[in-house]
């Protein structure tokens, strides 16, 4: 094709597709797939899930009048095509990059993002939002909700569906069926849809069904796709998962091929002349277009670059991964201990519980995308006297907040919470970053957390946390520990017991988590300029070791606090808390972190380096306050009294 004729080039807004023919859209559709395999190739991202959803996207951009009419995409992950229909294609090469576009959508990247997402499960309710907000200021424009079917396991989404009816507004929500969340969906609802995706055509449609399709001005062509083809509308409103949505106030439609473009628009444009809640379950294929995503679409989720020939996906180079030595040792300790359960919300292999599974069927849950069912789930289980262990991503985690507090912390029951992705995760960016945890975990009575420098502390500490009768957080990040990993028998630790690494009388540095390498980094660098640091592991946030602390405290020295969180409420909070508690003056007592603000899109190392978490920095931090004492020498650590 020559240059000329990339029709994706004549497309600078949404108004520019309503001129195209059936045959163009095909061309676009082929043109955006090379475009979004070859980008993602080597910025990374979500691969899988855009490539299901091309002709869905150029179907509702062509039906509907974006800005003035909203999108609400799920999760958002799946919003590349998305993106370049709407003005940025020329900065799609950027995707994921610092100062780039995020990976999501952004309500101060586009006025064509109406709502921004990472999280699975918003886009109904927030829908919902917009299309009252509408009806109260007296707007006539139309409000779509575009998930998938994975998200439908999510109980935020079950509340929007729910409160649909009552709140007697227009608004439509396009079900994006391709069988798939991360891993495969499970639940009642994902198992009556795949029913409906495997049943033979009705050869009535109910009258109620009739009267609707009648009622649209496309309704005897949609009729003609339901008996003739296998793609298309194969049932309408005469399936149990039909029966679940229309009890709920939904007008149901579907399933609908996810496709193609012209049974979409047709079947479009004529939902919008409905009125109410409407779903449109529409089928799509996970990766379509690329033989190697569509063969492997959990693979091809979300992915650091691959080489698109073989399909071969990069892998970071660098030690064992935490991750991995989670999944190994949870194996051991299950081996000797009948009662360890371990508990996921639809990513057995991102959290490493698929060997799990593979060797304990029986003794491994994954309840959907449903984070606060999990906690509360993994609550009894453990009241029935087992020891689950929950394994959630960090900024997943957030989603359960009350279970934890409510159910299990309140009381005190042995639950493990496995918190991978912990600190800054890179370029997904603000929704995804792992810098809350400390904070949120931290003021839960009764739960311990706990943080290890590397992956052989991750195993003692997984160890300790099995024995200990309370619940216990363990957070780690995402990738490869600091230094080579063997396995070895692990050792029980002593609950709020950190270490001292190095011995020094200058300054303190008190670190936590992946912060502590790079803490004794600087204090070898410290060292080489004639500066000899205190280093301390403090491995647990909660409870601190305070006789520790104590002993750094008396030396009246500077110090420098360092962690993969937000300052408020994390390490360094627990330490000036301890030492208002005692006594201590904390006037020269250094806090490095996460700031005040969310911490965008880029690599890690360049956001490590711009929070002032990397070795280097936190020397650099070391000499101010040093120089800082030098310059006020009335400002000294003193006990009260003393």
């Amino acid at each position: 094709m020559n240059p000329e004729d990339y029709i994706l080039d004549k497309i600078n807004s949404p108004a520019d597709l309503k001129a195209l023919n059936e045959s163009e859209r095909k061309g676009l559709a082929e043109e955006i797939r090379a475009l979004i395999i070859d980008t993602v190739a080597h910025t990374g991202g979500h691969l899988a899930s855009n490539l299901g959803v091309v002709e869905l996207t150029i179907a509702l951009h062509t039906v509907f009048d974006s800005p003035n009419d909203k999108f609400v995409w799920d999760v958002s992950h799946q919003s590349y095509t998305h993106k370049l229909l709407t003005g940025r294609k020329n900065e799609f090469g950027t995707l994921r990059q610092g100062g780039g576009l995020s990976g999501f959508t952004r309500r101060d990247e586009s006025e064509h993002d109406a709502f921004g997402a990472g999280h699975a499960s918003t886009s109904i309710s927030a829908a919902l939002g917009l299309a009252k907000a509408r009806d109260l200021r007296g707007g006539k424009e139309h409000v779509v909700a575009v998930l998938g079917d994975g998200a439908m396991t999510g109980g935020l989404a079950l509340e929007g569906l729910n409160n649909a009816e009552q709140l007697t507004t227009d608004v439509i929500v396009v079900l994006n069926d391709n069988t798939m969340s991360i891993s495969e969906n499970v639940g009642a609802l994902a198992l009556h849809l795949s029913k409906l995706r495997l049943a033979p055509l009705y050869q009535k449609v109910e009258t109620r069904a009739k009267e609707v399709v009648g009622r649209m001005p496309a309704g005897k062509a949609i009729a003609r796709t339901a008996e003739g083809l296998s793609h298309g509308v194969t049932r309408l409103l005469a399936s149990e998962a039909g029966a679940v949505f229309e009890g709920m106030g939904f007008t149901y439609l579907g399933p609908i091929d996810g496709h193609s473009t012209e049974v979409l628009i047709d079947v479009l444009e004529s939902a919008k002349k409905l009125s109410g809640p409407l779903l449109i379950h529409v089928v799509t294929q996970k990766g379509k277009g690329y033989e190697f995503a569509e063969s492997n679409s959990r693979m091809f989720h979300g992915i650091s670059g691959f080489d698109i020939s073989d399909g071969a996906i990069e892998r970071a180079n660098g030690n064992t991964s935490y991750t991995k030595v989670f999944s190994e040792t949870l194996l051991e300790l299950a081996k000797d201990d009948e009662r360890i359960v371990a508990i996921t919300a639809a990513m057995p292999d991102g959290t490493g519980l698929d060997k799990f599974a593979q060797a304990y069927p029986d003794r491994i849950f994954d309840v959907g995308i449903a984070e606060g069912h999990a906690v509360t789930f993994a609550a009894g289980l453990a009241a029935g006297g087992l020891r689950p262990v929950v394994a959630l991503y960090s900024t997943f985690l957030q989603r359960a907040y009350d279970q934890i507090l409510h159910d299990v912390c309140l009381q005190n029951l042995p639950v493990v919470f496995a918190v991978d992705r912990a600190g800054i995760v890179g370029e997904d960016g603000p929704t995804h970053h792992g810098v809350f945890d400390l904070s949120f975990l931290r003021h839960a009575p009764g739960l311990v957390v706990a943080a290890p420098k590397d992956t052989i502390e991750l195993r003692n500490l997984l160890a300790t946390a099995l024995r200990h009768d309370g619940p216990m957080a363990i957070r780690y990040p995402r990738g490869g520990g600091p230094c080579s990993y063997e396995a070895c028998e692990p050792e029980i630790m002593g609950i709020g017991q950190g270490e001292r690494v190095i011995e020094g009388d200058d300054a303190a540095i008190i670190a936590i988590g992946s912060t502590v390498y790079p803490a004794i980094e600087a204090a070898c660098q410290l060292s080489r300029t004639g500066t000899a640091c205190d280093v301390i592991n403090a491995r647990f946030v909660k409870p601190l070791d305070e006789a520790l602390l104590e002993s750094v405290f008396n030396k009246e020295i500077p110090i420098v606090v360092v962690e993969d969180n937000i300052i408020a409420g994390g390490l360094g909070s627990a330490v000036l808390e301890f030492a208002a508690k005692h006594g201590c003056s904390a006037n020269r007592v250094k806090l490095i972190g996460a700031p005040d603000a969310f911490v965008q899109h880029d690599s890690v190392d360049r956001l490590r380096e711009k929070i002032g978490l990397t070795a280097s920095r936190i020397a650099d931090t070391v000499q101010d306050v040093i120089g800082s004492n030098q310059r006020h020498p009335s400002l000294r650590f003193t006990k009260k009294g003393g």
